[in-house]
């Protein structure tokens, strides 16, 4: 199982994902290994639980270095 940028997904992870626009913040639980499109469900840090194919996802550790990194600060002309 693996998040979008690569990175193995294991459950408890934190992860962040866009969902039609909106930012969602949850614990991975329930991922099984072996599926194609390696799902799993986010304990939500919300009132909302979400259904999470982990393609799609960050673990939070690697969202916050892309939102903090030189590029993210850079101006954009």
């Amino acid at each position: 199982m693996h998040y979008k940028n690569g990175r193995e997904a294991k459950n408890g992870d934190k992860v962040v994902m866009v969902i039609q626009g909106k930012v969602v913040f949850g614990v991975l639980h329930d991922a099984v290994a072996g599926n194609n499109s390696c799902n799993g469900m986010l304990a939500p840090l919300t009132t909302q639980p979400h259904y999470a194919n982990l393609s799609e996802c960050l673990h939070i550790e690697d969202a916050e270095k892309l939102l903090t990194s030189d590029a993210a600060k850079a101006p954009k002309a």
